[in-house]
């Protein structure tokens, strides 16, 4: 039987990706329900434009589903990533609905996909101000997007929606950010999307409770509870947490923002172990602990010398809390870092790179990589020594093959070539150098907070500045191969 011609093939693949993106589209149109009831039950102006988001988003989604809602075929590797990458793009468009409809703080398109864009992304950049007054169902769906984004979510649809008869692992790995992406807690992918899940929702709430007890709003509470554990940055107040004014306030939000950013399969096996050695005995999250450590004396100390402080204790409390709140990719904010010695606010930048576990929801590029990238340096100025030596690079007990090693080795070539690219294409666009290294370090590693003009808000940026950064905080979130790939030649080869 002769093989069916090139162009039936790529439309049986591509009928796999619509169906799957309907799918999740009308998933993702249940997300303004919740608003819309709280829009309703307090009577806001803002009930119709959660109305309007949820009929537009589940009607584009049942449009693209429909067609193809008998098409039954498992997903390939490529065809997972396809579903991610659109998704994520088409997801942030459709998220925008709402801000864009209430017209409240962001007046024109692409300051509502910018929003919606930093929501999901976990980024926590804003373009919005005057949010100590705007509706609470307006505030509540921002944070929303964190924490669905947080953890992803595809995720989700394949921890509650097994019955799509899709290849759950290839979307699991497309979506999980890190190096281990295959790793499982069960044995059905299901079961370990579950799992993690179970674990987010417990952190979320245990984070909400911490701070209604320690004197927030209810409501306060469990919006900054859902933007802690995301390591989003949100806030429902302009001064962010720098509102509450309350050093127990802060100190919690710490605590949390590192769970937050801590490997989620460490939280199960210290869970499923009932023991909290499981943590002592994980190398990354010691390297992790010790990054969060050289980083906070290196912000500490520059402050209590040098710093616009008086005291010893106010330098540390908010030293801490800064270099916390970048390295964990969160950016809460509880102090203006611009008018602090400039080595202190590029250090912070620099940490947000760097100070995230792999399969937490933190941003940059991973502790584990970090840590694998200095174990080849180390390696290599061992050989020179010893050309002839087989050396194996160990990490968590284990030798890591060096085709990892060598992946990741490329991914930092590729993350900071990038950064460097893009951070020159914002200088062209009129931001002064500095302002346009941390705007696209923000973006990339999904922190959130700039310098310079930048610092608070995103609104003083250019239109085309903005779709730079838009399209920068979906390629950080999903590790730039993710997205870099589908724009390769070989990909769309049979």
């Amino acid at each position: 039987m002769p093989a069916p011609p090139p162009h039936r093939l790529a439309a049986h693949r591509f009928a796999s990706v619509q169906r799957v993106n309907g799918l999740l589209a009308m998933l993702f149109s249940s997300t303004m329900l919740l608003p819309l009831l709280i829009a309703q039950w307090l009577h806001e102006a803002s009930r119709a434009a959660f109305l309007i988001g949820f009929a537009l988003t589940f009607a584009i989604g049942t449009l693209l589903w429909w067609p193809v809602r008998h098409h039954r075929a498992d997903l390939k590797i490529r065809d997972g990533f396809l579903v991610v990458v659109l998704f994520w793009v088409v997801l942030s468009v459709l998220g925008a609905i709402p801000f864009y409809v209430y017209d409240g703080g962001w007046p024109d398109l692409v300051d509502a996909i910018f929003e919606s864009t930093s929501g999901l992304t976990t980024t926590g950049a804003t373009v919005a101000s005057g949010l100590d007054t705007m509706p609470r169902s307006i505030l509540f769906y921002r944070v929303l997007l964190h924490w669905l984004g947080g953890m992803g979510v595809i995720v989700l649809a394949v921890a509650l929606l097994p019955m799509l008869g899709i290849g759950g692992m290839q979307l699991f790995r497309a979506e999980v950010p890190g190096p281990m992406k295959d790793t499982k807690l069960t044995p059905r992918i299901a079961g370990t999307a579950r799992a993690l899940w179970l674990i987010y929702v417990a952190l979320t709430l245990g984070c909400a409770l911490t701070y209604w007890l320690l004197g927030m709003s209810f409501f306060d509470a469990l919006c900054h509870a859902m933007s802690t554990i995301a390591t989003g940055g949100f806030s429902n107040h302009d001064a962010s947490l720098g509102h509450f004014n309350s050093p127990l306030i802060e100190a919690a939000s710490m605590v949390f923002m590192v769970l937050g950013a801590t490997s989620f399969t460490l939280h199960f096996a210290a869970w499923r172990g009932r023991s909290i050695r499981t943590y002592v005995r994980d190398s990354e999250f010691r390297a992790y602990l010790l990054i969060l450590l050289i980083f906070g004396l290196l912000t500490v100390i520059p402050l209590a010398l040098f710093g616009p402080y008086d005291s010893l204790g106010m330098a540390v409390r908010l030293g801490l809390f800064q270099l916390i709140s970048f390295g964990t990719s969160t950016c809460f904010s509880t102090a203006d870092v611009t008018v602090w010695p400039l080595f202190v606010p590029m250090l912070l930048m620099l940490s947000t790179f760097m100070a995230g576990c792999a399969g937490s929801t933190a941003g940059g590029v991973k502790v584990a990589r970090v840590v694998l990238f200095l174990k080849q340096a180390t390696r290599e100025f061992k050989r020179l020594l010893h050309p002839n030596a087989t050396i194996a690079i160990k990490f968590g007990g284990r030798t890591v093959p060096d085709d990892i090693v060598y992946a990741v080795g490329g991914f930092f070539s590729v993350y900071v070539g990038l950064t460097i690219v893009l951070t020159f294409v914002m200088i062209g666009s009129g931001l002064d150098p500095i302002t346009a290294g941390s705007a696209i370090t923000a973006a990339i590693t999904n922190a959130g907070s700039a310098l310079g003009e930048l610092s608070g808000s995103m609104a003083h940026l250019s239109v085309f500045g903005k779709w730079v950064l838009i399209v920068t905080m979906v390629m950080g979130r999903l590790e730039i191969f993710t997205f870099l790939i589908i724009f390769t030649p070989a990909f769309w080869q049979r």
